[in-house]
């Protein structure tokens, strides 16, 4: 019983996991992106503008601090292995396809945070 639902799950993890996963993440990607107007290009300026300017209190944290500590969080070095061997194997067209990408996720990412804010509750104490 055991391995047989094993395999069920390891055949379903490799059919959603590589073809439909893909599709739907880039098609939810290019629809937030079309849906918010490119907010991802319209608004970088003022995003490198928040990243760049001076904290108002002495010894606060600025925001290129907080961006940074955040990004350390988040990228491992799988991600660096992954981009290099990519870079290695697929050349320049390998970094314009991630470029790509990254820009149209930009949209999906903007659009899970805002509906972070938007949904969260407090508990019972009042966090």
């Amino acid at each position: 019983m055991g391995e047989l639902f094993g395999n069920l799950i390891g055949s379903l993890s490799g059919v959603l996991y590589y073809p439909i996963l893909i599709i739907v993440l880039i098609a939810a990607g290019l629809y937030f992106t079309v849906r918010t107007g490119f907010l991802q290009l319209r608004l970088l300026k003022e995003s490198i503008s928040v990243v760049t300017e001076k904290p108002t209190e002495e010894g606060a944290v600025s925001s290129f601090q907080a961006l940074m500590v955040s990004t350390a969080s988040r990228v491992g070095t799988g991600n660096i292995v992954g981009v290099s061997t990519a870079i290695c194997l697929g050349g320049y067209g390998a970094v314009f396809w991630m470029w790509l990408i990254a820009i149209v996720g930009g949209a999906t990412a903007f659009v899970e945070s805002t509906l972070a804010q938007i949904y969260k509750r407090r508990d019972a104490n009042g966090d």
